[in-house]
């Protein structure tokens, strides 16, 4: 019904529709130079893996016809898409919730999550409920004991966005040496398999599109306040991607806190958990995953508001309660003052957060960090509860 009254648009006048504030606009322009017969990789760089590249030309494909698709058609069709995966989403946390916490309460996060704003708008915003839909699928999967599964679901998410390849970390604390190397092997494999095809078809704009995330400036983060970038991480022009050479450019101040060390920091910790973990059962491998994510998002140069789709899932299945919807609640409402209202009002400064601005742009991030630092030290208490490994 929200479709129907606010359908996305391309014309007259700014998109007023679901996808207003997204990056839906964005693939359509890479997806409609196709109709040029310009594809990603192969004439120019794409900043993620294959998967979602795929999905977009193949949306746009079948509703072009032999000219070029109207965007109110491609973005219809894309966020439905988008949609289903999140609706998967909502089954797994389902049964995700119902195998950890009993009949009861997995129904009951399942009506939590539909009824949060957060997944519903990044559905029409970007695609990363097909990479949380890998993460959970995975997850899932390892609680159930199927490894092969788990592993198929972490390189598919991994050919969506690489870090859900960080899951290899949960099936090494929780598996024997032999089953979590074949995890590895299985999900490294099939990912460098990709990885592989994607450099032979595009040679330098190949090894553009797998570099460029790693070389951004920090944004959006405690890292970006430390570094004076007070913009978000989004990349140049579209014209920027038929060079190689500008994936490699640095569009804001260098790092004060090398990558190097913030890499070491962050390992060590993830290390001191890791021997540190004293129970091994279901709840143990929800709160070990959603650690090692969380860590990874406080460890990374910059921030995405997106992610918060990933984050909801694993707060709600962790801390069922009270605390944990709020949590999410407050989590939504920071990261939307953030992004779109704060960022909104930074045209007149090219996207740039101004000086009367930064206060306001300083809390939320330093707000949204306490949270996400506060949820990690809850699942470490949870992991140093003395439970008996299960069998």
């Amino acid at each position: 019904m929200l479709l129907i009254v606010y359908q996305p648009s391309a014309t007259n006048g700014p998109d007023r529709g679901l996808t207003a504030f997204g990056d839906f606009h964005t693939y359509y322009d890479f997806a409609a130079l196709s109709s040029a017969g310009k594809l990603p990789y192969r004439n120019y760089w794409y900043e993620f893996p294959p998967v979602f590249p795929i999905i977009s030309l193949t949306i746009y494909g079948l509703v072009s016809g032999r000219g070029a698709a109207d965007f109110t058609a491609y973005a219809v069709l894309l966020g439905l898409v988008i949609t289903a995966f999140d609706v998967g989403n909502l089954i797994l946390i389902g049964r995700i919730g119902r195998r950890v916490h009993g009949q009861t309460v997995g129904t009951a996060l399942s009506w939590v999550y539909a009824l949060l704003a957060a997944p519903f708008v990044f559905s029409w915003w970007t695609f990363e409920p097909i990479v949380t839909f890998s993460i959970l699928l995975s997850i899932l999967y390892l609680l159930e004991k199927r490894d092969t599964g788990s592993a198929l679901a972490t390189a598919f998410g991994a050919l969506t966005k690489l870090f859900p390849l960080i899951l290899i970390g949960v099936v090494l604390r929780f598996r024997s040496p032999g089953k979590a190397a074949r995890f590895t092997i299985l999900a490294l494999g099939l990912t460098t398999l990709g990885v592989v095809i994607l450099l032979a078809i595009g040679g330098l704009f190949g090894v553009a599109s797998l570099t460029a995330q790693f070389n951004k400036a920090s944004y959006e983060s405690v890292w970006a306040l430390i570094d004076h970038n007070y913009k978000t991480g989004n990349f140049g022009p579209l014209s920027d991607h038929f060079d190689p050479v500008k994936a490699a450019e640095l569009q804001g101040n260098p790092a004060v806190i090398p990558s190097w060390l913030r890499v070491v920091v962050f390992g060590a910790i993830g290390l001191f958990i890791f021997v540190q973990t004293r129970r091994f059962d279901d709840q143990a491998v929800l709160a070990f995953a959603a650690i090692t994510i969380t860590l990874f998002f406080l460890w990374a140069q910059g921030w995405s508001p997106q992610w918060q789709v990933t984050l909801i899932p694993l707060i709600l299945l962790n801390f069922p309660t009270r605390d944990g919807v709020l949590m999410c609640l407050a989590l939504g409402l920071v990261s939307f003052v953030e992004y779109p209202a704060l960022f909104a009002r930074t045209g007149d400064t090219g996207g740039v957060i101004s000086s009367a601005q930064l206060p306001l742009f300083t809390a939320l991030i330093l707000t949204r960090t306490a949270l996400l630092i506060g949820f990690s030290v809850a699942l470490f208490q949870r992991l140093r509860e003395p439970v008996p490994e299960a069998q």
